[in-house]
C-alpha cells in the first residue's frame, strides 16, 4: 500500500497520516508478548508508518528498549524512515507509583540522555513533556528542548495534555511541531478550545486513545475481566454502568460500520482521521492482526450522511465517565 502522508504543524516533519502508538507494548494493558510487539513494529514500518510514539516511563524504559531493538533488527531503509516520538517528565517510584513531573531544564537534559541510550539513536525527532509541571514555567520547559535541538539531540518540540493558555506560551517560545493529546468518538473536549487554538498557531495534532484504549474497538465485550496491571480495571469508563452505557454506543455504531463491510475500529479511527489534514491518530496496536485493521481505516472514505449518522450514533459529550481516574484528572492542563 502506499502510505498518505500529513506534515506535523508548520515546521514540523512529514509523518504517515496514521503514527504507532507502543506502550501498550511494554505497560498498562497487562502483559504483553515481546516478539510480537517487535513483529507489530517491523510490520507498522513494512507498510510505511514513520511516526513511532513512545515515553521514557512506559514500563521504566522497557519501551523505548523494545522500539531500539525493533529498529536495530529492521532493514536499514525501513529504520531510516522511522522518526521517534519520546515524552518525558513522569516520575515514578520502584512499585510504580506516579509522584509527579518534573520539567526543569536540568532534567529535560537528564532524561533526554536516558532516552537516546535506550532508544540507540543519535537523535529524537520530536520531544515532549508528558505533563505539565505546575512548579516549572513551561517556557523554561520548551527552552530546555530548544537548547537539545541546538545540539542536534532533538528535532522539534512537541507538547502534550496541555491547554489553549500553555499552547500559546509553548508557541512563543518556540516552534512547536504537535500537541498530543487524547481524541476520539467520546473524547472531543479539544474540540471547544485547543484544537482552534493549535489551528490558529499552526500546529498539528497527534491523538491517541482513537478507540478509547479498546473500548470503541468494537472487540471488547461486557464480560472482559481485566487483570490488576491493566489501566482499565481502574478507569471510569471501563466501570459498572459507565461500561454497559458506552458498549451501547459501541453498539450504535457497530449497525454504521457493518452498513459500510467494514469494522467498528475502522469507522472510529476514519472518523479522526476525517477531523482534519492536521490531525495525525496514533494507533495503539499491539499485535500485527490489530495494526493490519487498523491500517485498514486509510481505505474507508466517510462522506456527508456517514459522518452525520456517526455522530447521532455517538453525539459529543456521549461517554459515561472520565477518561482518567479524578486524581489523574486534575495533573491534566488540558482539562482545567
Amino acid at each position: 500500500m502506499t502510505m498518505r502522508t500529513r506534515t506535523l504543524g508548520t515546521t514540523g516533519p512529514q509523518v504517515s497520516a496514521l503514527g504507532l502508538g507502543c506502550m501498550g507494548m511494554s505497560a498498562l494493558y497487562g502483559d504483553a508478548d515481546r516478539a510480537e510487539s517487535v513483529a507489530t513494529i517491523h510490520a507498522a514500518l513494512e507498510a510505511g508508518v514513520t511516526l513511532l510514539d513512545t515515553g521514557d516511563f512506559y514500563a521504566m524504559g522497557h519501551n523505548e528498549m523494545l522500539i531500539g531493538e525493533a529498529l536495530r533488527t529492521a532493514p536499514a531503509a525501513r529504520r531510516e524512515q522511522a522518526l521517534v516520538s519520546v515524552k518525558f517528565g513522569a516520575l515514578r517510584d520502584p512499585d510504580g507509583n506516579w509522584s509527579g513531573y518534573d520539567g526543569r531544564p536540568d532534567a529535560v537534559k537528564n532524561f533526554a540522555a536516558y532516552s537516546l541510550q535506550r532508544l540507540g539513536v543519535d537523535h529524537i525527532d520530536v520531544y515532549r513533556i508528558a505533563r505539565l509541571d505546575a512548579a516549572v514555567p513551561i517556557e523554561e520547559t520548551v527552552g530546555a528542548i530548544t537548547e537539545l535541538i541546538e545540539k542536534g539531540y532533538v528535532r522539534h518540540v512537541g507538547l502534550s495534555e496541555v491547554g489553549a493558555e500553555t499552547i500559546r506560551r509553548a508557541a512563543a517560545t518556540a516552534p512547536i511541531a504537535d500537541l498530543q493529546i487524547e481524541y476520539s468518538l467520546i473524547s472531543r473536549g479539544v474540540e471547544q478550545e485547543i484544537l482552534p487554538t493549535t489551528r490558529e498557531l499552526g500546529i498539528s495534532l497527534t491523538a491517541y486513545g482513537v478507540l478509547s484504549r479498546g473500548l470503541i474497538s468494537g472487540h471488547f465485550s461486557r464480560d472482559r475481566q481485566l487483570a490488576a496491571n491493566d489501566f482499565r480495571a481502574h478507569s471510569p469508563r471501563f466501570q459498572g454502568d459507565n461500561l454497559r452505557h458506552n458498549l451501547n454506543l459501541v453498539d450504535a455504531l457497530r449497525k454504521i460500520a457493518e452498513q459500510k463491510g467494514v469494522s467498528v475500529a475502522q469507522i472510529a479511527i476514519a472518523w479522526v482521521l476525517s477531523r482534519g489534514e492536521d490531525i495525525v491518530p496514533l494507533v495503539g496496536a499491539r499485535t500485527r492482526e490489530r495494526l493490519a485493521e487498523s491500517l485498514g481505516a486509510l481505505d474507508v472514505t466517510l462522506d456527508e450522511a456517514d459522518l452525520a449518522a456517526v455522530e447521532e450514533a455517538v453525539p459529543a459529550d456521549a461517554a459515561a465517565g472520565d477518561r482518567y481516574p479524578a486524581e489523574q484528572m486534575t495533573k491534566l492542563d488540558s482539562e482545567r
